[in-house]
């Protein structure tokens, strides 16, 4: 059974930083698959906010996070990272990894992870 955990959500000041994890499991083939992360606040559809090819050598950010948040994966870890800086109160959310057969299907994944909450103060 595929099983996406992540770490590393946590309150935070604005202007802060964070580096979310999540580690992949359960027989996945992990470097075949693009990896997303994605955000949910209370009141507002989930939305793609970053993702990264099977390679780690393409990537994709939403308009919002473009310059402040980075997106990775160690293949040899079977983990992807989404390092978020220059945090603000919007970026307050449920942030969810998830792994997709390809880029261009980025936006229909096919696991999820349960989800790790990202809290910005003004």
């Amino acid at each position: 059974q595929v099983q996406l955990v992540e770490s590393g959500g946590e309150w935070v000041q604005a202007g802060g930083s964070l580096r979310l994890s999540c580690a992949a499991s359960g027989g996945i083939a992990f470097s075949y698959y693009a990896m997303s992360w994605f955000r949910q606040s209370p009141g507002k559809e989930r939305e793609l906010v970053a993702a990264v090819s099977e390679s780690g050598r393409s990537t994709y950010y939403t308009d919002s996070v473009k310059g402040r948040f980075t997106v990775s994966r160690d293949n040899a870890k079977n983990t992807v990272y989404l390092q978020l800086n220059s945090l603000k109160p919007e970026d307050t959310a449920v942030y969810y990894c998830a792994a997709s057969g390809s880029m261009e299907a980025m936006t229909s994944p096919l696991y999820w992870g349960q989800g790790t909450q990202v809290s910005v103060s003004s």
